[in-house]
């Protein structure tokens, strides 16, 4: 027995709804080779209620279970089930206060636009739960992400039916990025040559300075960045976009990512809001600022702010925004039956969700009648619109990809110590005014500085040389593993990748690289190369910086399977444990609207299923556990049963959904226990449910199916009742009784 133990998080929504039924399961199983399964919550919720411990009474207060496992990152023999979790943006931080508050727990309203002392206190409290507050926690190590075999075999041999053909005609479709002004162009970057303690400060043009960071400790040779967005530069960016899209009658359509670049990317979003529809903000400029309109946050909350006004002065208000549509291009829509355009709400358009589907959907996205139209896809900064331009243009020339012949385009990631710019929150600023801002050494030395001007948008961003390291080794296992070219994804061009490309070269001299394809591209001749193969058929490895990592592991498992929840994504520790994730849950919420109206839950649990497997062959080769080995290769096969099977849950009610996709992988589960003959225990052991579970098939699938077809009440969105979860998730008395004897 292994007396293993593996930490599965509590998260949010769909995948947070999944594991009421997956996990008596997973727990039945695997406490027969001595593995115990916790949980840790890590949700929106959870991560609220830990970091105001005063405020709540004793049955209330709940651990916080996400700095604890921060540092079992930091054990060799940790190993984590990470679900996807929610990033959230303001509006949803504050629709989960408001839950919360309505649950009788006494968490204060987060204040949007501090005036005192005490607000900016609070403020900076909530900072950590808000955008991707749990990754760089986690994500101690970097990421090796690539479809099981299981799953790219299933997906060549029974193709998704979502691709939409390039239309013969032409497409009109580009990507628009900024030409100057941007983070790209105006990066400085420097290798720190020994360890020391830096502040950020903003030094006006009178001289006098301000403080931003106080203390940042640096590490001997980490590469250290500072970037500037000029948003002169970028408002005229995005108000020639909006003409280029007039004039060409093109949907226009932005994509940043507001979730995890929490700090920049709200305030770029607010303003391509502004500027489209100037003139009506402009016009009701100072009633709006009276009543905290907020553009950071859509077009939804000024709509929302709208509702303390007397009902004449917001009709008034209303109008003018309707009347900009007539003087504006079409905008793209995300539910165009709710009026709900790409400038509503800032965490609609996450970017490695949105442009995917957009070749995906033929180069197009919907309109307002519900009609997929030619779009003009702003990404202002061009340090990686670039790589989708040529994906566009790729299929321009040569068509739609066709996913029964696609190779795949797996992925290492530079991504541990909170590298590069997904670790760059607190060290973002919006200048107040101009002036200059300047990375400062303890003897006062100036490291890097940036000039500002007003509203501009200041980044510093860090990576660590430990990172990088790791990084190139397992860029280079996996070639050798995989016999497959792996390309590292760097722009001599960029400041920031001279730095990176400097220590490949001489990282790259530590390993055996004889008879491997190890290259170093640009990103867009990466992207030609690693394009032209998988029309080919031929697989490749795309090593990239952390940004690319997340864009390029929802862009190729979309169009390659039809999602990234399909996706394996390992990521082995610094010290030795292992992070497993289990795939994309940008389609969660969705998925939870259609649970909540019609008890149909049609998230797929195959990242969940897949993760466990490389989870359990760890734990096996920790601790010289056959029968974890023996339960990671049955649960391998019985992926296999499954995805043959066609057991994934439908999009439809009153059809197959998750709770008949659990039931069917304890099946092929059990059956592949007891037909094995490694382990005599377990086939003694799993034999009798294997026949149990097969003879009462037809019973249960009736039991799970009679509970859809009518809504679904579990007692709230964010902090949801598990009592009611239970009870929803769990609905075949056959299939509980049956579990229970494990």
């Amino acid at each position: 027995m292994s007396n293993a133990k593996i930490l599965w998080t509590k998260t949010d929504e769909a995948p947070y709804l999944a594991s009421f039924a997956l996990l008596p399961v997973v727990k039945g199983f695997t406490q027969s080779a001595g593995i115990e399964v916790e949980t840790r919550d890590i949700s929106l919720a959870g991560r609220v209620l830990a970091n105001f411990p005063e405020r709540l009474r004793d049955d209330q207060k709940v651990n916080d279970d996400l700095s604890a496992l921060g540092r079992l990152t930091q054990d060799p023999m940790t190993n984590i089930i990470k679900l996807p979790n929610i990033s959230a943006s303001i509006p949803q931080l504050q629709a989960t206060i408001r839950e919360l508050q309505n649950q009788g727990y006494d968490i204060p309203d987060y204040p949007e636009e501090p005036q005192t002392d005490e607000e900016r206190v609070l403020q900076k409290r909530f900072a950590v739960v808000l955008g991707s507050a749990v990754n760089p926690v986690l994500r101690e190590g970097n990421s090796d992400r690539r479809p099981a075999a299981a799953v790219k075999k299933f997906a060549r041999k029974y193709p998704h039916k979502m691709m939409k053909p390039w239309p013969a005609s032409g497409s009109k479709t580009r990507v628009g990025y900024m030409k100057e002004g941007d983070f790209y162009g105006s990066e400085k970057s420097i290798t720190v040559e020994n360890e020391t303690t830096v502040r950020i400060e903003f030094v006006g043009q009178d001289g006098q300075s301000v403080i931003l960071k106080e203390s940042l400790p640096l590490q001997k040779d980490e590469v250290l960045d500072a970037a500037v967005m000029s948003v002169k530069a970028l408002r005229d960016f995005y108000e020639e976009k909006i003409e280029e899209a007039q004039k060409e009658n093109l949907l226009l359509s932005l994509h940043l990512k507001a979730t995890m670049m929490k700090v920049s990317d709200p305030v770029m979003f607010g303003h391509a809001v502004s500027v489209f529809y100037k003139d009506a903000l402009e016009k009701h400029a100072d009633t709006l600022r009276e009543i905290g309109a907020n553009v950071n946050n859509g077009l939804a909350d000024v709509l929302r702010k709208l509702d303390k006004l007397p009902a004449e002065q917001k009709a008034e208000i209303e109008a003018d925004i309707m009347a900009v549509y007539d003087k504006r291009p079409a905008l793209a829509m995300v539910d165009s039956s709710k009026g709900i355009t790409n400038l509503h709400v800032p965490n609609n358009i996450i970017i490695d969700a949105s442009m995917p589907v957009v070749i995906r959907d033929g180069g197009k996205m919907w309109n307002k009648d519900d009609v997929l139209q030619d779009t003009l896809a702003m990404i202002p900064d061009r340090s990686y619109a670039t790589i989708y331009q040529e994906v566009v243009e790729d299929c321009q020339r040569n068509g739609q990809f066709d996913p029964s012949r696609m190779g795949s385009v797996s992925n290492v990631g530079l991504m541990a110590k909170k590298a590069e710019e997904y670790g760059s929150h607190d060290k973002t600023f919006i200048a107040g005014a101009p002036g200059t801002v300047r990375c400062v050494d303890a003897d006062g030395r100036v490291l890097l500085e940036q000039p500002v001007e007003t509203g501009d948008i200041f980044r510093m961003c860090q990576t660590k040389d430990i990172a990088v390291k790791d990084w190139v080794k397992l860029a280079v296992n996996r070639a050798r593993a995989s016999q497959t070219p792996a390309i590292f994804w760097l722009d001599e061009n960029r400041a920031h990748d001279r730095e990176i490309i400097r220590k490949v070269e001489r990282y790259l001299g530590d390993h055996d690289v004889n008879g491997l394809d190890v290259r170093i591209m640009r990103p867009v001749e990466a992207m030609r190369f690693a394009l032209d193969r998988i029309r080919r058929g031929e697989d490749t490895i795309a090593v990239t910086g952390n940004v690319l990592r997340d864009y390029l592991t929802d862009l190729f498992p979309i169009l390659e399977l039809g999602t990234s929840a399909r996706m394996l994504s390992i990521v082995p520790l610094l010290k030795g444990g292992g992070l497993f994730e289990t795939g994309a849950g940008g389609s969660a919420p969705k998925h939870v609207q259609q649970f909540l109206k019609e008890g149909h839950l049609r998230w797929d649990s195959l990242g969940e299923y897949c993760a466990l497997v490389p989870s359990l062959e760890m734990i096996a080769d920790k601790t010289d556990s056959k029968k974890a080995a023996v339960l990671a290769k049955t649960l391998d096969d019985a992926i296999s049963a499954y995805l043959e099977n066609g057991r994934s849950p439908s999009r439809k009610v009153n059809e197959p959904d998750n709770r008949h996709a659990t039931f069917y992988i304890t099946l092929y589960w059990a059956r592949a226990l007891a037909a094995q003959e490694e382990d005599e225990v377990l086939k003694a052991k799993f034999a009798p449910l294997a026949k149990a579970l097969a003879e009462n098939e037809s019973v249960i699938h009736e039991e799970l199916l009679s509970a859809q077809g009518q809504p679904v009440e579990i007692g709230g969105y964010y902090h949801p009742d598990e009592t009611l979860i239970d009870k929803a998730m769990r609905p075949s008395p056959t299939l509980n009784r049956l579990l229970s004897t494990l």
